[in-house]
């Protein structure tokens, strides 16, 4: 006896076959490295980054039944290691870790070869954003690493796009205040 043949899939002429939902391992496969760039540039660094991103990806795999119906599940992930880093930064602030400046880690450092402009301008830029509040950090690496709008930014923060403009409009003014009292010094 056997069995009969599996049910053909009618499909009628001008109609579309229902697209395949995604699969996690192709969604995250398409969207790991701009996560790591993203993670990497809200913590100023790069282990610290993919720490970040590498407990957020578990999370997501865990419901990405409901993720993938979102809009965007990629700006979903991008709030997810936003809120992760935010809530990361408390846990290791609450630790006995105590930071050293970076004065200090370069004193002990052995002498390196002269290193080219661009990347004393990147370090440069790496300080001055880790000292701005996390918020007004966020905005910047949204924005200016990743190229999102303030929809989008106002979308992954889960703030109002007002906001996004302010903050952003304050962390520039910071930045700009620090250059000026650099060149005077």
């Amino acid at each position: 006896m056997t069995s009969p043949p599996p049910a053909a899939r009618v499909v009628h002429p001008g109609t579309a076959l229902p697209e395949e939902p995604e699969s996690f391992e192709v969604f995250a496969h398409r969207v790991l490295p701009d996560l790591l760039r993203y993670g990497t540039a809200l913590a100023g660094d790069r282990h610290v980054g993919a720490d970040v991103v590498q407990d957020v990806m578990v999370r997501a795999h865990e419901r990405w039944g409901r993720i993938r119906r979102a809009d965007r599940p990629d700006l979903y992930l991008k709030r997810m290691v936003t809120n992760e880093h935010l809530s990361w930064r408390r846990r290791w602030h609450t630790r006995s870790v105590v930071p050293t400046d970076d004065v200090v880690l370069h004193a002990r450092a052995a002498p390196a070869p002269d290193a080219a402009d661009q990347l004393a301008d990147r370090d440069d830029l790496r300080r001055r954003l880790a000292e701005l509040p996390r918020r007004q950090r966020a905005v910047l690496v949204l924005r200016f690493y990743e190229g999102l709008d303030d929809a989008e930014i106002a979308q992954v923060l889960g703030v109002a796009p007002g906001t996004v403009r302010s903050s952003a409009s304050r962390a520039l003014a910071a930045l700009r205040r620090e250059a000026t009292t650099e060149e005077e010094r």
